[in-house]
């Protein structure tokens, strides 16, 4: 029963990691580049949520609301500010710049909001659903979280599939040329890629800091790398390998501090993805693309 219940705890964490990863994917699918920021980009809305919350007694629905939206206008203006100037830059440019745009971001919420540790509250009444006649206790938190994936999951998947957007978006990701000359505007593409990744990591944001209550501007850096290995995991660009690679991060992580050490469990993750690449290099969903040189 302790496995069951660690398996649930690895599913809950790992849905978080799946939605920051699906921003990942989603922009480097269409625009080819890793945005290093949306780590931070999900602090942010965790302080806007914080604040909504605390200073003005927003209900839980509006603050989580008032957190996307704050995190949606943010990676628009940061993807047209920093990032469309080096549309035709080497990417190793477009790198050091996502980084610049990371360390700016942390910066500025420490002087925004200074270094110190606030405690976010839990948006999830507390409790626990008992299965088994009390052997094994589930978090309602845990359940929401789950829940709350799979629908983001969902929704995209279908806005992906079903909508004139969506079919644009997978066009661009196919190739860009090609859909230029079909009378897609690609640039507002990409724009409305980074407004969905960034708001939907609001959404992460609020969860994760429920899960973990501590609240700081280097909140975004750990669960960012970890949510970018998911996303290379399961398959850098698609969508349901962001969804399977967190999935997995987080129940290697929660069965690896479980059962063999808390100090290495960040080391087991790293060290299994390694495996991963090493015997599938494009993910366990990436598929792969030749070229015509």
């Amino acid at each position: 029963m302790a496995f069951l219940s660690y398996l649930i705890n690895g599913l809950s964490l790992g849905s978080v990691y799946a939605i920051i990863a699906l921003g990942y994917t989603m922009v480097y699918g269409i625009a080819k580049m890793l945005n290093f920021a949306h780590g931070d980009i999900m602090m942010v809305g965790a302080y806007v949520a914080f604040f909504a919350l605390n200073s003005f007694g927003l209900p839980v629905i509006p603050s989580v609301l008032l957190a996307m939206l704050a995190c949606t206008v943010l990676g628009v203006v940061i993807e047209r500010l920093a990032y469309r100037p080096l549309r035709q830059a080497p990417s190793l440019a477009v790198l050091i710049t996502a980084i610049g745009v990371s360390y700016f971001l942390q910066n500025g919420a420490q002087l925004l909001w200074s270094s110190s540790t606030k405690v976010f509250p839990s948006v999830v009444p507390a409790g626990s659903v008992q299965l088994f006649g009390g052997q094994l206790s589930i978090s309602y938190l845990t359940i929401v979280t789950i829940l709350i994936c799979i629908a983001v999951m969902i929704c995209l998947t279908l806005f992906i599939n079903r909508t004139r957007t969506g079919k644009a978006m997978r066009a661009c990701a196919e190739d860009k040329g090609a859909a230029v000359l079909m009378g897609i505007n690609v640039d507002r593409i990409i724009s409305i890629t980074f407004a969905i990744g960034s708001g939907i990591a609001a959404i992460a944001a609020v969860l994760l800091c429920s899960t973990y209550p501590s609240l700081s501007p280097t909140l975004g850096s750990m669960p960012g790398i970890k949510a970018f290995t998911a996303a290379v995991f399961g398959g850098i660009g698609s969508i349901p390998g962001a969804f399977l690679g967190g999935l997995l991060l987080g129940v290697i992580e929660i069965l690896s501090k479980a059962y063999i050490s808390t100090q290495l469990s960040d080391a087991i993750v790293f060290a299994v993805l390694i495996i991963v690449l090493l015997i599938k290099p494009t993910g366990l969903l990436g598929r792969k693309i030749s070229e015509k040189v």
